[in-house]
């Protein structure tokens, strides 16, 4: 099948779109509001963008109280999702009023970051420290409405728990993080596989 999706239905019983590109690592974004309260949702549009220096981005579609925080503050937390927190991440994407704290709705611990005020997930065993760089509005060509704002963060700390390294590597065969594969689907890394990257004789 082919169709385009600026002009086209797809025909079929849910959209395909976001199964298509999986999976997705999730971004569980914490943030403060400026009167202090915290909130934490999960975002699976989400993704590392630059090694050196380190930046992430993720996107909120409509505007969420964790775009509103960021904006406001400057600053977020990405701490990753893993099995053993599935179902906590499941409970924080629910839509609550922006005074609930989404830390004490769903029984997660906050600890505290060295970099930026807003709280790490004490359970998640990597937490990203970050300073916002940019938020762009998406405006597409097409003329299409578009409620979807880009988040772009500066890594400034970064948190990992020393029991999921083994001998200085990260194994996240010990931690599984989770995935969004599109629809109501997840997955939890199991099968872990290395290759190495090919060389190109280029002298012959």
């Amino acid at each position: 099948m082919f169709y385009d999706p600026r002009h086209d239905d797809h025909g079929l019983p849910h959209n395909p779109w976001t199964a298509l590109v999986a999976p997705r690592p999730i971004g569980w974004i914490s943030s403060l509001s400026p009167d202090g309260t915290a909130n934490l949702a999960p975002y699976s549009f989400f993704n590392a963008v630059a090694g050196t220096p380190p930046f992430v981005m993720f996107s909120s579609t409509p505007r969420k109280d964790s775009l509103s925080n960021i904006e406001e503050t400057g600053e977020f937390v990405v701490n990753i999702a893993t099995w053993d927190l599935r179902e906590k991440m499941n409970q924080s994407s629910a839509t609550y009023p922006a005074e609930v704290d989404e830390f004490e709705a769903v029984g997660l611990e906050k600890a505290a970051c060295r970099n930026v005020a807003a709280p790490r997930v004490a359970a998640s065993p990597i937490s990203i420290e970050c300073i916002l760089n940019d938020t762009v509005a998406l405006k597409p060509r097409s003329g299409l409405a578009c409620r979807t704002t880009l988040v772009i963060g500066e890594v400034v700390g970064i948190h990992i728990d020393e029991g999921i390294l083994k001998d200085g590597i990260l194994q996240p065969g010990l931690y599984r993080p989770l995935s969004r594969l599109g629809y109501m689907d997840y997955a939890a890394t199991d099968e872990i596989f290395a290759m190495a990257r090919p060389i190109v004789d280029s002298t012959g």
